[in-house]
């Protein structure tokens, strides 16, 4: 995946899920069906894979959408996570794993929604129900001029899978309806009086310190200083507070001073990458895995 830019969307897109939430183990089953030189297309990926037709499509947006898959080819971060042989969380056994992969959710774009609410409606309040989405989401698009292209039915659906994606379900009717890969970060809160929604930003949030700073690597580009613009950007997309962001950057600035240093001077907050000195983001994976529990 290359570096990331947020807020530049070359397009909306708020459909291919087939009305169905990712479940836990469709990234490894899509997976492993590609590396096998399956074909999504192929009558028989029905019978390969399992599922109806329409999850076959939906396993094949969502590997797309998590930055699994590019033109139905594994992505080097599916490979390093799912080979048969290497993988280093084939069975997405590590909570670690689970905010990687939401990372990726938002910040692909691949899935509009996603990079909207995390990133740019979360700035502005903290709850949330499916008309506001509706109307905050027509709202980008006019300024945008592609409100031609909105459609509120399209983006109600839309809205109404990424909530069973992180929050509890309501009103469940099976195990299946707790099968959803992301619920367990805990992110989304649904509130049963009044079918709202808030982000989850109680409490101290369970993200691997080293998946925090492969996100800001992922980010940042090629700049060595930071600004605290950006590492609050990736604050949001773990629903993170300012004491905490700031929390994981005195982290950072003391585990990794070899590469960089945390600056808070006259209230200017930024992360200063050192000269000469470089870490990559899979370095960072690479740590992380070798002392995760998978």
């Amino acid at each position: 995946m290359k570096n990331v830019r947020i807020f530049m969307y070359k397009k909306y897109v708020f459909s291919g899920h087939e009305s169905f939430p990712c479940r836990m183990l469709w990234p490894i089953k899509g997976y492993d069906y590609i590396v096998e030189g399956n074909n999504f297309n192929d009558p028989n990926s029905v019978v390969e894979l399992g599922v109806g037709k329409n999850m076959v499509a939906s396993i094949r947006y969502w590997l797309k959408v998590l930055g699994l898959t590019e033109q139905d080819k594994p992505t080097s971060i599916a490979n390093y996570l799912f080979d048969k042989e290497n993988g280093k969380d084939r069975y997405i056994e590590s909570l670690g794993t689970l905010w990687l992969l939401h990372f990726l959710l938002v910040v692909t774009q691949e899935a509009t929604l996603y990079n909207i609410l995390f990133l740019r409606y979360q700035k502005e309040r903290k709850q949330f129900d499916k008309e506001q989405m509706q109307n905050y989401v027509k709202r980008l698009m006019t300024e945008d001029d592609k409100h031609k292209q909105f459609n509120a039915n399209t983006v109600g659906k839309d809205f109404g899978v990424l909530t069973q994606n992180y929050a509890q379900p309501s009103s469940p009717k099976s195990y299946e309806d707790y099968s959803s890969l992301l619920i367990d970060l805990n992110l989304i809160r649904h509130d049963k009086s009044d079918k709202s929604f808030a982000f989850n930003i109680d409490g101290k949030r369970s993200v691997p310190l080293e998946i925090f700073f492969y996100a800001i690597l992922k980010m940042k580009g090629e700049d060595r200083t930071v600004s605290y613009d950006i590492l609050q950007n990736v604050g949001l997309i773990f629903c993170m507070t300012d004491i905490e962001v700031i929390g994981m950057m005195q982290q950072i600035g003391v585990e990794y001073s070899e590469y960089v240093h945390y600056s808070d001077n006259a209230g200017i907050r930024q992360l200063l990458f050192k000269e000469g000195k470089n870490i990559k983001p899979i370095d960072l994976l690479n740590r992380y895995y070798e002392n995760a529990a998978v």
